[in-house]
């Protein structure tokens, strides 16, 4: 028996699929397979029923569950024990980041880290911030970038980077003659807003939600650029961050939303009591991000070019 077939073991348990169980521990999905395989060969019982699309544990997998995943944390505590002796991290960190972003001071963090630590794997995961909270409270991914709405999303530690208002961005449009825009004022035109999931449209459902307004969302895009974009041409009225219609104000003329208190945050979220590893890239994250991000940094939440630099996201 070796660790890394119960590190499949565990992986296809926790997804239920043996193709994103080998995605997740970087191999092809017939090398999980095969050495599943081998492990029930020797464990003498089926550890998975496969004759569904899921990939469900039986009573011989589900027992072994916990039992694999202890062996797995005392070989990585037999790690840390002897690399907190000699002053060296090892093992693997998973990073999650909104997707299509890019920020600068992120991945200075990380590149400085691995510069530092080069006995540490670092993975990159790409993925609306909601899942990426997700990955987060299940120990799949040990700390991300997010877009959100509230400070530290629930169980969770976190970093608040950026705190911004919305904006609603409508060139050449009747809106951008007030001085004073509301939510109420966007009811009765077109809205381009980012999907649900990500941080900037949890912020906008929750402030509509609390003045009881429904806008008509016609138009959804994951990347902000797509969003001013489709505003540009007329096809709406886009909802964005300041530092996003900021990005674009060669197209685009900004107006605060008066009325919406509710900020649009970036933040990185971690567990509690995080590892020797994720500790120590906390620590790099904070001093290359210091009071917040540059102007020039991306934060979309999804496919955001290098021109903006905020919580949506996310």
């Amino acid at each position: 028996m070796e660790l890394r077939q119960l590190a499949y073991f565990v992986a296809v348990a926790e997804e239920q699929n043996f193709t994103r169980a080998a995605e997740r521990v970087h191999i092809s999905q017939s090398g999980v397979s095969a050495q599943i395989r081998r492990l029930e060969r020797e464990l003498g019982a089926e550890l998975f029923d496969r004759s569904a699309r899921t990939a469900t544990l039986t009573a011989a997998g589900a027992a072994a569950l916990a039992p694999a995943r202890a062996a797995l944390a005392a070989a990585e505590a037999v790690g840390q024990a002897v690399g907190d002796v000699a002053g060296v991290i090892r093992g693997r960190i998973t990073v999650g980041m909104v997707v299509g972003c890019t920020v600068t001071p992120l991945f200075d963090a990380l590149a400085a880290f691995h510069r530092a630590h080069p006995g540490v794997e670092i993975a990159l995961l790409e993925d609306n911030s909601d899942r990426l909270v997700q990955g987060v409270r299940a120990g799949t991914v040990d700390v991300a970038l997010i877009g959100t709405a509230t400070a530290a999303p629930a169980g969770l530690e976190a970093l608040t980077l950026v705190s911004e208002r919305l904006v609603a961005v409508p060139p050449g449009h009747p809106l951008a003659h007030l001085r004073r825009v509301t939510l109420r004022d966007l009811t009765g035109h077109t809205v381009i807003c980012m999907p649900a999931g990500t941080g900037l449209r949890t912020v906008f459902d929750q402030a509509c939600a609390a003045q009881r307004v429904r806008p008509v969302i016609a138009l959804q895009a994951g990347a902000a650029d797509a969003v001013a974009d489709l505003a540009a041409r007329g096809l709406g009225v886009a909802v964005l961050s300041e530092s996003m219609a900021e990005s674009y104000r060669d197209r685009l003329s900004a107006r605060v939303l008066d009325d919406v208190d509710i900020p649009a945050l970036l933040c990185l979220v971690w567990r509690p009591a995080p590892g020797p590893a994720v500790r120590e890239l906390l620590a790099y994250g904070r001093r290359a991000f210091g009071g917040g991000l540059p102007e020039a940094a991306a934060a979309g939440d999804d496919p955001q070019d290098s021109r903006a630099a905020s919580p949506e996201d996310q």
